[in-house]
């Protein structure tokens, strides 16, 4: 029986020590809702839905790498953005991640997060 195993890296923000930051499993890992958090605070970047996107992608980027893989290697995301902000800012950002074969992505609208949060990403990528 393939095994399974959480992941925390302490280079990223944990969002809950109830959860992990991802779960490695069958060759790949899956990440967690991740906002766009500073590691430093531990809080939302700002209150800016660019910045709170680009800081989740850059919190994703450094649990990927800590895991042993990359954002070359994601195959699907999910972006939660709390309803109103612009998808053309998604797509601008998102760009800036995967300028090249971009990985599947759904992008559903939510609820208002606590804590100021406007976005939260997940993300499966081959390990």
């Amino acid at each position: 029986m393939e095994q399974r195993k959480n992941f925390n890296t302490d280079k990223a923000p944990r969002m809950s020590q109830i959860f992990p930051q991802a779960v490695i499993a069958g060759g790949f890992i899956f990440i967690s809702g991740t906002p766009g958090y500073d590691h430093g605070t531990g809080k939302v970047i700002n209150d800016n839905f660019e910045d709170q996107a680009r800081q989740s992608f850059l919190n994703i980027r450094t649990i990927l790498e800590e895991a042993g893989s990359g954002l070359d290697r994601v195959v699907k995301t999910t972006v939660f953005m709390v309803a109103g902000n612009d998808f053309a800012v998604v797509n601008k950002v998102y760009g800036e991640f995967f300028p090249e074969n971009p990985p599947a992505r759904s992008t559903p609208q939510v609820m208002p997060f606590p804590a100021g949060i406007l976005i939260s990403v997940e993300v499966i990528a081959l390990v």
